[in-house]
């Protein structure tokens, strides 16, 4: 018996994606619920995984190819057997090893490796026993092998050292060599690229400006850290004070958090806070929804697993969709000003930036204190700068007094 294994279908909004890379080859063997292939989306990568046991007798799509939902992408003989030998460590240790033969021209591994992985192996110079094998009982794959190629190439420790890498540029390219390189942009980064494009080109976009004085927040946070962190779990971070102030500055000027749908402007009564993060594959701003109804604790640990799921690449498509208004923080990068662009449709987008160590006035004397730059930028078809200003005013009046926060004045 076959079974199809098929391009999951896709969200509404996404009409294609690209076969990005398959971990099992014609000839493997796979487990149900072993991840087959991983297809790049304009939002995400998805994993399809294998819907039976079996062995993988088509590979229909390469690697690149364009696909559409439901389109069929590979075939499973759940009838199949794997036919390794199962043999339990000391048999294998206790067994002499057969003599080498030959398969087209390439020596069988004594250990017990198909000719595709030995003539592998042979090719690129490995010791076997370096690769992790996913086979049946430890056995390598074809894939394991290809795996383990594309892992050393892009892995520091794989990268030569500092002298190496000068003899080898100076006997790969004499000095002054300008050599250059083509790279396709991925899904994501191609989609990234449009609608940063596209935000510039249909919303009026300004920015204004404001400083705030963290001393509160970090007094507050210094002293309920351990506390907060025992009794919730999370650690108490800046981001939550950010989203709380947000949402207050949001409730006063709902103009911020709608956007324009033709000569319309589309209020929302809900609060969905866009948390900008960086990810292997580029910008991605998974949404904390209704915002306005967690607590700091549950705001903290919703950002901390998004994060973590945007560093591995495994946020879903719903945890990315929607959004009334975004946060980004290029502080952690070490920014000390910069104008965010807008996530359109929305009207509206907070930049964070780094904390400095500044001296400031207060009570006719100078003192320093941790100051941070704050930005909005907004859609000025339908947001006044007076209301920009004022927004900007209230997440500062907040953040400088949490308690507001508290008693929501």
């Amino acid at each position: 018996m076959t079974v199809e294994v098929k391009v999951p279908v896709l969200p509404e909004s996404v009409t294609e994606a690209t076969v990005l890379t398959w971990h099992k080859q014609e000839g493997d063997f796979v487990k149900r619920d072993e991840n087959l292939v991983d297809l790049e989306t304009e939002k995400v990568v998805l994993e399809v995984p294998a819907p039976k046991d079996g062995k993988i007798t088509q590979l229909l799509k390469p690697e690149g190819e364009i696909v559409n939902g439901d389109e069929l992408l590979a075939v499973i003989d759940t009838e199949a057997i794997d036919e390794a030998p199962e043999t339990t460590p000391a048999e294998s240790k206790a067994a002499e090893p057969p003599a080498p033969t030959e398969i087209s021209g390439v020596p069988e591994d004594p250990s017990g490796l198909s000719p595709a992985v030995s003539k592998l192996v042979v090719e690129n110079d490995l010791d076997p026993s370096n690769i992790t094998g996913t086979g049946r009982n430890g056995r390598l794959t074809k894939a394991d092998v290809l795996n383990f190629l594309e892992d050393r190439k892009t892995s520091p420790a794989a990268q030569p050292s500092a002298q190496t890498a000068a003899s080898t540029l100076s006997d790969a390219s004499p000095p002054g060599a300008r050599n250059e390189r083509r790279e396709p942009m991925s899904r994501i980064r191609s989609t990234i690229a449009k609608r940063l494009k596209e935000s510039q080109n249909t919303a009026a976009m300004l920015t204004s400006f404001n400083d705030v004085n963290l001393q509160a927040v970090m007094e507050l946070r210094k002293k309920y850290k351990e506390s907060f962190e025992q009794k919730h779990g999370a650690r108490l971070g800046f981001m939550s004070f950010f989203v709380k102030a947000s949402i207050e500055g949001l409730k006063r000027f709902p103009v911020i958090n709608a956007y324009v749908e033709g000569d319309d402007i589309i209020y929302h009564d809900y609060y969905d806070i866009g948390i900008a993060a960086a990810s292997p594959r580029g910008l991605v701003v998974p949404i904390v929804r209704n915002a306005e109804t967690r607590s700091f604790a549950q705001i903290e640990t919703e950002i901390s697993g998004l994060g973590k799921k945007a560093r591995e690449g495994k946020l879903s498509m719903d945890e990315l969709m929607g959004g009334t208004f975004t946060i980004t923080n290029g502080g952690v990068f070490g920014s000390m000003l910069s104008t965010p662009i807008l996530n359109p449709p929305q009207s509206g987008i907070l930049g964070m930036h780094r904390i400095e160590q500044r001296p400031v006035a207060e009570n006719g004397e100078v003192v320093i204190r941790p100051m941070m730059y704050i930005a909005l930028t907004y859609d000025h078809r339908i947001v006044d700068g007076a209301e920009a200003v004022r927004f900007l005013v209230t997440v500062k009046e907040s953040l400088e007094d949490p308690a507001r926060l508290l008693l929501q004045i």
